[in-house]
């Protein structure tokens, strides 16, 4: 959903032919092609044949997240609770395995009683904390932006076909992601958000919403065994609800000051850096097919 000018290369106009090829979008586009492969190839065989293992991917996965976007927020200025962040959010994810939407409940809520007395203490019982209130807010605001939001995306594979709808969550979001890419590069001219994340565009959301659409409908009907409508229906709203997604990070950055969360995967950024979209889209899947199927 993006759309940029290439750069003029290397000093006086002339290529750079050292540094790395990157896309329109500015990224290394064969690295992230190939991580991208790889990843996707990965998720399907485990849901194919160990959909349970989804549940220590995810896990690993958000314990990284947690780290990249605690060291983040660190660097900015808000000490947030790194050790009852990953502690709660892997009680999180995991309650959701023998206790479901109860159990994500039950986590969340005690997970951020013990933030608020984490971060009253943390300078001791003599001395009175510092931005207690900022802190605060920004550690809640992690736990359900990373482990509240993905424990549905694992909530899925206990139900019918769960690991169809699992699959659905990654099918639609990629050709979410293709749409808006290709649609953007090629037609992008009007900025979405520009304040937010210039290099979106309104084309480029158009270009979601039609492949993302089409993807929906592909996965319900063939992967789902269902109405075609019901395609119809969760397309465009994860698609809306992924660049929304999408944006929010891209405002976290920009608080931030940084291009990328993490560094671990090339072409691509952090892990938190292909989470983005995916974790208010693991929601909406679960809430429309739960609601509708």
């Amino acid at each position: 959903m993006s759309h940029e000018s290439s750069g003029t290369g290397g000093t006086h106009g002339d290529p750079d032919t050292t540094a790395p090829r990157k896309s329109r979008a500015g990224r290394d586009l064969p690295a992230a092609i190939g991580v991208g492969v790889t990843l996707g190839v990965s998720i399907i065989l485990i849901l194919l044949f160990a959909p349970w293992v989804w549940y220590m991917v995810v896990s690993v996965a958000f314990a990284i997240a947690t780290w990249e976007v605690t060291k983040r927020l660190r660097d900015g200025g808000s000490d947030v609770a790194f050790w009852p962040l990953l502690v709660g959010g892997q009680a999180i994810i995991w309650c959701s395995w023998p206790w479901g939407t109860t159990g994500i409940l039950v986590a969340f809520v005690a997970t951020v009683l013990v933030i608020m007395v984490w971060k009253l203490l943390a300078q001791g019982i003599t001395r009175a904390p510092e931005n207690y209130l900022r802190n605060l807010s920004a550690s809640v605001f992690v736990l359900a932006w990373l482990p509240l939001l993905a424990s549905f995306g694992v909530l899925m594979v206990h139900q019918d076909h769960g690991a169809a709808r699992v699959a659905t969550l990654m099918i639609v979001v990629v050709c979410s992601d293709v749409g808006g890419y290709a649609a953007g590069v090629l037609f992008g001219k009007h900025p979405m958000a520009p304040a937010i994340s210039p290099k979106k565009s309104w084309e480029g959301l158009a270009g979601s919403l039609v492949v993302g659409t089409a993807g929906a409908v592909c996965t319900t009907m063939f992967l789902l065994d269902t109405q075609w409508w019901i395609g119809v229906i969760l397309g465009p709203v994860l698609v809306v609800c992924a660049t929304l997604g999408d944006l929010v990070e891209s405002q976290v950055k920009r608080d931030l000051d940084i291009k990328d969360m993490g560094t671990l995967l090339p072409g691509h950024g952090g892990i938190m850096d292909r989470l983005d979209s995916l974790l208010p889209s693991a929601f909406i899947v679960w809430a429309v097919l739960t609601a509708l199927l």
